[in-house]
């Protein structure tokens, strides 16, 4: 099944997602989940962008890096991370890179300052323990997708003037990804 991504400005996107307790179904939702980030071309999703305010996020690492064509990204994988309730160990360096976000389609900033190196706990989509080292990339792409897990997006974690600067260069656009979100809550109301 694939997910409507939640947009910026949909409020399930700004709160601190709950535990995983119920692992009976997060298989199948991982599942969802990395065809729902597959299609939308992306690297990681978490549970609150398909609007489940969980503790619950998909990532992959590619064998080679995603062009633009729209051959199938499946066939890329190398590997598959499904992470539930994660906690955050130990964080070593601190480089600036850039991010985007699939709810925030077409924005990124070239200046977000990550944890070079990260030592992660989570559970599996079975619910067995698990402590991963991450470096480079990858710890990029788990730390954006933890943050997502406590409401935060990529852009807040900028530098105050670098913050305010990329909000007043994407004012429109942001407003714009506000009126999408309104009009997507209101659809999947059924209103």
């Amino acid at each position: 099944m694939i997910y409507p991504i939640r947009l910026y400005g949909d409020p399930v996107l700004r709160k601190r997602a709950q535990p995983v307790r119920d692992f009976a179904r997060v298989k199948k939702l991982a599942e969802d989940m990395l065809e729902t980030m597959l299609e939308a071309r992306g690297v990681g999703l978490a549970a609150p962008q398909i609007g489940l305010s969980e503790r619950l996020f998909v990532a992959v690492e590619y064998a080679d890096e995603p062009d633009e064509e729209e051959r199938p990204l499946r066939d890329l994988v190398r590997r598959v991370y499904v992470v539930a309730n994660p906690v955050l160990l130990h964080r070593e360096g601190e480089v600036e890179g850039t991010e985007g976000c699939l709810s925030l389609p077409g924005l990124y900033s070239e200046e977000v300052p990550r944890a070079e190196r990260i030592r992660v706990a989570y559970q599996d989509e079975e619910g067995n323990p698990r402590v991963l080292e991450l470096e480079g990339y990858m710890a990029r792409v788990f730390q954006h997708e933890m943050d997502h897990l406590d409401g935060v997006l990529f852009f807040e974690r900028l530098p105050g003037p670098k913050r305010e600067a990329f909000l007043e260069a994407n004012r429109a656009e942001l407003a714009r990804l506000q009126k999408e979100a309104r009009a997507l809550l209101k659809e999947l109301s059924g209103r």
